[in-house]
């Protein structure tokens, strides 16, 4: 392989079942830990990477992203190695919605803003953030400290939240603005992209999944 058609490969996956997850709380940016379940299907993740070496791992602030790294590795039968972590990959900031059961607000506001507020693109989120404001600090993040690294043609691994990987999806994939209010991230899916040295998009995607039960999101 000639050095501009290096390839690099980007995983991503999002941290498993958390304690609020479990009891349908918006979570955001509150430091929750896994459920026992989480760190089981964290596990999971990391057989399912068996074949997948990483020259970089990522993880946001908060510590369910890193739990389920330690059990990623655990998975893959290694010890966790030395990891980078950001507040760009950190969740949504639900603002007054933290704390508050998803589906008791759904009751309250009903279907269409219950869906705004979850998945929308600019959909107001009183004293937090909508998925575009996460995009604005994630995206250039990626661009300037992970895509080098991928066109450089090394292995990058992500551990990220939903609404953050969400918008990693809305770059990498080329989804428009409407399109991503119908774009879920599971628990139980990995992404996995390649890169080429020329191009900032990724010219393959892949997805693989693991067996599981858990329904929250």
């Amino acid at each position: 392989m000639t050095a501009s058609q290096t390839s690099g490969i980007l995983v991503i996956t999002r941290h498993s079942e958390s304690e609020w997850n479990l009891v349908g709380k918006w979570t955001g940016l509150t430091d929750v830990n896994l459920t026992d379940k989480g760190r089981a299907d964290s596990v999971l993740l990391g057989k399912q990477l068996h074949d997948i070496d990483f020259d970089g791992v990522y993880t946001s602030t908060l510590k369910r992203t890193q739990q389920t790294l330690e059990g990623i590795y655990a998975g893959k039968g290694q010890p966790t190695p030395p990891f980078s972590q950001s507040k760009a990959l950190n969740e949504r900031d639900y603002g007054d919605m933290t704390g508050k059961n998803k589906w008791e607000v759904q009751a309250e506001v009903g279907d269409e803003a219950f869906i705004g507020i979850r998945r929308g693109w600019e959909y107001p989120v009183p004293g937090g953030e909508n998925l575009k404001a996460v995009y604005e600090r994630a995206i250039p993040y990626f661009k300037t400290e992970i895509l080098p690294r991928l066109q450089h043609g090394e292995n990058i691994l992500i551990v990220s939240h939903g609404n953050t990987i969400r918008a990693l999806m809305k770059y990498l994939d080329s989804i428009s603005d409407s399109g991503i209010e119908k774009v879920e991230m599971p628990f139980t899916s990995i992404l996995i992209y390649t890169f080429t040295r020329d191009k900032e998009l990724p010219v393959r995607k892949e997805t693989r999944s693991i067996e599981t039960t858990s329904t929250h999101a």
